[in-house]
């Protein structure tokens, strides 16, 4: 249940609602409770069980001196006016504290409901605030459908179990101690016998709660995975199409479809008993409460109208018990998801920018690797890389797969932190820049240029402000984009679509390029860029290269050699070190793995 608690500390964001919701919920139980107080001297004089007290009673804080006080004031009122307009009366002072006290019910639910949809809001932007700053290597390790279903699905599951549960933890328990106290007031030892044996209920139910818990943890997790195969499948619909694998896919989903939905009936099952089971136990120890108190009666301990004003104040009592174990009962199914939530609010961010860390707003020397070594886990992928980019120069990296070269300059944006030694830009750690400044020295484009369904304008000023139409069209004219952007059928207000599936592989690279250009950061980072590209597009994509990479200085990964011969160093990557470094010509003349991999594409 510690999860819960820790989504309760989000109410002190709300100060203000919550304390005119439990004013409110005071007025509804006074009024509630006022309303009966003249049930027991109105029971006894009507109907002539008692006589009045012969003199009018001195008022104390004591059950019998305020009964006895209630009747005399009730027996004045029916000699005054008859025992039917007495009746008449009491039953109007009855509605008005029944208006009342329902209007004070509605003001503490008016007052919940920013309670319940601010808390909502704040988890939302806090998950999604925290997946934005967590280090790549999570997501390379977690499902996107898993981190879906826990924005969606398990927030749906705490607003419903959880903060649907508000009203009845802020208003029952008041209820509970007013009651309660009453209770006691008119017979401490009828109070003490449903003490006695209301223990045992709880037992039962809280037994019933954690098996309800532990099936909906499963639940969740399972659901987590449904919408990852869900997503993997929407994602790669052409090659499931490609390889026939529809029905395969299909199998695999209503296979996860039917454990989801056999785990979820075994949760539905449980929760539906709470409901019975709790009424049942209610009931038993009214009746409990109703035989010992009937006893007293008998015994001459205790007046038949008292005994009556017990059982309805106890079966008063009994809905906000059965709606606070309800609350804890549902808040079972609640802490599973609350847990799948802080699950991912806990995870460390790994990246940590430093306390007064150094604004860096331009580039005006070089970028040095210093006996740089990364792991993902134990095995090195890079290991004892030392180099330097001087401004204005073009650096290459190029080597077989698996060689380490995008983890090597993943490293300079800060997406992983070095296991050991340092890069620095201009001689300062970029472990000691503000992350921001320094990604916004770095311009980057990737071999998978991601598009976000939204126009291409929109998408080529990603990133940037106060940024005008003009700008962006100068941008996608140097990126040789704006010919076929001008030909979409609203221009540059089009819409790319999912993942910018409305446009080719050259189009898509060619607005990422617009994007690098209109940010016009000092440094470039281009990750084999044209590796994907036909040789049409990448003859427009390399001429829009040229173009952003004059006066900057740049990385550049690429598998296609002949586009990086003219870099004023290439160098050479095998098994996360350094194994040759050169012009292309010095290069070649070594005769090592780089004149291999020349002769492998030369042969291709």
């Amino acid at each position: 249940m510690k999860d819960i608690f820790r989504i309760f500390r989000y109410l002190k964001y709300f100060p203000k609602q919550i304390f005119l919701n439990i004013f409110f919920n005071i007025c509804f139980v006074f009024f509630s409770l006022f309303s009966f107080a003249m049930i027991v001297p109105f029971i006894e004089l009507l109907f002539g069980v008692t006589n009045p007290p012969e003199a009018e009673p001195v008022f104390a804080f004591n059950q019998a001196a305020i009964t006895d006080w209630l009747t005399w004031q009730l027996y004045q009122l029916k000699i005054a006016h008859g025992a039917w307009k007495c009746l008449f009366l009491v039953a109007i002072g009855y509605i008005c504290c029944s208006f009342l006290s329902n209007t004070s019910r509605y003001l503490g639910m008016y007052f919940l409901s920013p309670i319940r949809n601010g808390m909502i809001q704040r988890i939302r932007n806090d998950f999604y605030h925290h997946i934005t700053i967590l280090p790549i290597s999570f997501f390379s390790a977690q499902r996107k459908g898993d981190i879906i279903s826990r924005l969606s699905n398990d927030l749906a599951d705490i607003e419903w179990s959880v903060f649907n549960c508000l009203q009845m933890l802020i208003k029952d328990p008041i209820n509970i101690i007013v009651f309660s106290l009453v209770l006691v007031f008119i017979s401490p030892k009828m109070v003490l016998f449903a003490v006695v044996v209301m223990p045992v209920a709880l037992f039962i139910v809280s037994r019933v709660g954690k098996s309800l818990k532990r099936n909906s943890t499963k639940g969740q997790d399972k659901l987590g995975y449904l919408f990852s195969v869900l997503e993997e499948a929407v994602s790669g619909i052409k090659i499931v199409k490609s390889f026939n694998m529809e029905e395969e896919m299909s199998g695999r989903f209503e296979y996860e479809n039917h454990e989801y939905t056999r785990r979820m009936i075994r949760v539905a099952k449980r929760k539906e008993l709470g409901s019975p089971l709790i009424e049942l136990l209610g009931t038993l120890i009214l009746v409990t409460v109703v035989i010992f108190g009937g006893t007293l009666v008998v015994n001459g301990e205790m007046r038949p109208a008292i005994l009556i004003f017990f059982v309805i104040i106890f079966s008063r009592i009994i809905p906000p018990v059965q709606a606070v174990i309800s609350a804890y009962y549902n808040l079972q199914k609640g802490s599973a998801a609350a847990h799948r939530i802080f699950e991912v609010l806990d995870q460390d961010e790994l990246i940590h920018e430093k306390d007064n860390a150094v604004v860096k707003t331009t580039f005006e020397d070089k970028i040095e690797y210093r006996n740089v070594s990364f792991a993902y886990q134990a095995d090195n992928v890079l290991e004892d890389i030392n180099f330097t980019v001087e401004k204005g120069k073009t650096i290459a990296i190029v080597g077989p797969s698996g060689a380490g070269k995008t983890t090597l300059v993943d490293l300079l944006p800060r997406f992983y932190d070095c296991s050991s030694g340092d890069i620095y830009i201009d001689g300062v750690s970029i472990k000691d820049m503000n992350i921001n400044s320094l990604r916004a020295l770095i311009g980057i484009v990737s071999q998978e240029s991601l598009l976000f369904n939204d126009s291409v304008l929109h998408n080529i000023a990603f990133g940037q402000r106060n940024v005008d139409k003009e700008m962006v069209v100068a941008a996608a004219k140097v990126a040789n984009a704006d010919e076929f952007i001008t030909k979409m059928p609203n221009g540059y207000y089009s819409v790319v679509g999912d993942r910018g599936v409305a446009l080719s592989g050259g189009q898509r690279q060619r607005l990422s390029i617009a994007r690098a250009v209109l940010k016009n950061p000092p440094i470039l980072i281009l990750d084999e860029a044209t590796s994907a590209l036909d040789t049409e597009s990448e003859f427009y994509v390399q001429e829009a290269l040229q173009l952003l990479m004059e006066n900057r200085t740049a990385i550049v990964i690429a598998h296609r050699l002949s586009t990086i011969q003219y870099a004023d160093e290439i160098i050479v990557m095998d098994k996360g070190k350094i194994v040759e470094r050169g012009t292309h010509q010095k290069l070649i003349e070594n005769n090592g793995l780089y004149k291999k991999l020349i002769d492998l594409q030369s042969f291709l």
